[in-house]
């Protein structure tokens, strides 16, 4: 079986996060394969999050994670950087991923000369896009190391001031950490593509 680098991330997030957990220092409340109640109802679940189907997570974190932020125009030009987006959405919500992205490159334009500044909004549309294609155009295969690594670098900023502001948070501080500096070895791993054999074969039993 041949896996997409959108199979490898969403199974891995899968064996990460496991099945069922309610941790009373948890914001989400009960989640199952790391999807949360919130998320579960708005897209149409309304079941014991302990019974969510696993293709129901699979679908949610395609859909939501990848698509709403055009990961499949991102991923051929970096792998690396739909990489951490994805997962950043899945930790603290697409929208924030994408708008990292665009306050990102807003200050790595050269004061407009590359190209013009984004609007800020975490929506993954043409401007996003062709100001990203003209950041590789302009910095190529390097740039785009610099620019992945700086958004996980914002990402770690992020979860710390989660703990600073919430000491509850320190329970999961050590745990976020390690999934972000790790997260590339995880994803590209043989193990990973076992993962993806195996889910998906669970997956069509589940449906058949």
């Amino acid at each position: 079986m041949t896996t997409s680098l959108k199979q490898r991330l969403v199974v891995s997030v899968i064996d990460r996060e496991g099945g069922y957990v309610n941790h009373s220092s948890d914001r989400g409340g009960p989640t199952n394969y790391g999807i949360t109640l919130a998320v579960a109802r708005a897209n149409g679940y309304y079941g014991d999050m302990r019974e969510l189907p696993k293709s129901l997570a699979v679908r949610i974190y395609e859909a939501r994670y990848w698509t709403s932020i055009r990961l499949d125009r991102i991923a051929p030009i970096s792998a690396t950087l739909a990489e951490y987006l994805f997962d950043f959405g899945v930790h603290s919500g697409p929208g924030r991923s994408a708008k990292e992205l665009q306050r990102t490159l807003n200050v790595l334009n050269n004061r407009g000369k590359l190209f013009a500044d984004l609007k800020e909004d975490g929506a993954v549309g043409p401007a996003t896009l062709d100001a990203l294609d003209a950041f590789r155009k302009a910095r190529g295969g390097a740039g785009l190391y610099v620019l992945a690594e700086s958004i996980n670098g914002v990402r770690i900023a992020f979860c710390r001031g989660l703990a600073e502001r919430d000491e509850r948070q320190e329970d999961f501080a050590y745990g976020w950490f390690k999934r972000i500096v790790n997260l590339r070895s995880e994803v590209e791993s043989d193990q990973a593509d076992r993962l993806v054999a195996t889910l998906y074969s669970e997956i069509a039993a589940e449906v058949a």
